[in-house]
């Protein structure tokens, strides 16, 4: 259940295997509590990307106990802010949320240079939302 004086957020990628689990990552440190956060995926794969999970040790954000999860219309619903991230139409709309979509390179088959690349813009991205989240 939500906790109706604290923003939500939910992060949507095909896989749930890597953009939308550095993102849940680097907003789950960044905002401390503050931010509901979760993430999903169109097609789930069976784990995280170990690029991404790589990547984000670096940075000091541990996802290797992250799960991908399939995205479900309650967690749509229970989410002030759905970011999506290449899943286009795959994700239900309703009424009263934000939607956006940040155009990200999929980490999937990419070397870890290029996951870091991926990795850094997710940061500014979710440094960026969460100023507007917590002004």
């Amino acid at each position: 259940m939500s906790d109706p004086g604290k923003p939500s957020v939910l992060f949507v990628c095909v896989h749930n295997a890597g953009r939308s689990q550095m993102a849940a990552g680097f907003l789950s440190r960044l905002a401390a509590g503050r931010v509901e956060v979760r993430s999903a995926g169109s097609l789930p794969a069976d784990r995280v990307n170990p690029a991404a999970i790589e990547a984000m040790r670096e940075v000091g954000i541990d996802l290797t106990t992250a799960t991908p999860r399939v995205l479900t219309p309650e967690a749509v619903r229970a989410s002030d802010y759905v970011i999506t991230m290449g899943c286009g139409d795959a994700c239900p709309v309703f009424p009263g949320r934000t939607y956006l979509d940040w155009p990200l390179d999929d980490p999937a088959g990419q070397d870890l240079t290029a996951v870091r690349l991926i990795r850094d813009e997710i940061r500014a991205k979710v440094e960026a939302l969460l100023a507007e989240l917590l002004p």
